[in-house]
């Protein structure tokens, strides 16, 4: 690691610890040849994510975009913003672990109904009824239906 204040490239670790979201590892440095200290931070390496929409066009993977679903799902339920944050890091990382670098958003929308039916029910049902698009109330009726069967 190159030294920020004199340029040397020889260092010591002094000590390393784990982010408190445990995704990055923060280390304190001695430089050897001027001997000040600096910090570091090691992130994994990621591929970016495309995502394949319906239409079948393609855009970069958005976390933003499922958590302000989750948000709008959850509207006035008791479902806390961490508990939503979660979620997202869950699937984003579900994502990340099918070693793909192309998702479909049919699948995204899979896995957010997953969490949800966790999370909060309601919220579950509100963003089926978006995402799976029931055209009349028997369509709904049905999702009902399987979610009472599974209690």
């Amino acid at each position: 690691m190159k030294c920020p204040s004199c340029g040397h490239l020889e260092d010591k670790v002094i000590d390393s610890r784990p982010s408190s979201d445990g995704s990055s590892i923060r280390r304190r440095r001695e430089c050897l040849g001027c001997q000040r200290r600096f910090t570091t931070y090691e992130n994994i390496e990621t591929l970016p994510l495309i995502v394949i929409k319906k239409d079948l066009s393609r855009e970069t993977f958005d976390r933003n975009k499922i958590l302000n679903s989750i948000i709008r799902a959850c509207d006035k339920r008791q479902v806390t913003l961490s508990q939503m944050d979660e979620a997202v890091s869950e699937i984003e990382i579900a994502l990340q672990n099918t070693l793909q670098n192309e998702i479909t958003s049919d699948r995204i929308g899979q896995l957010v109904m997953e969490k949800l039916k966790g999370l909060d029910e309601v919220a579950y049902i509100r963003f089926a009824s978006v995402y799976r698009q029931f055209k009349d109330i028997s369509a709904f009726m049905e999702e009902l239906q399987k979610l009472l069967a599974e209690k």
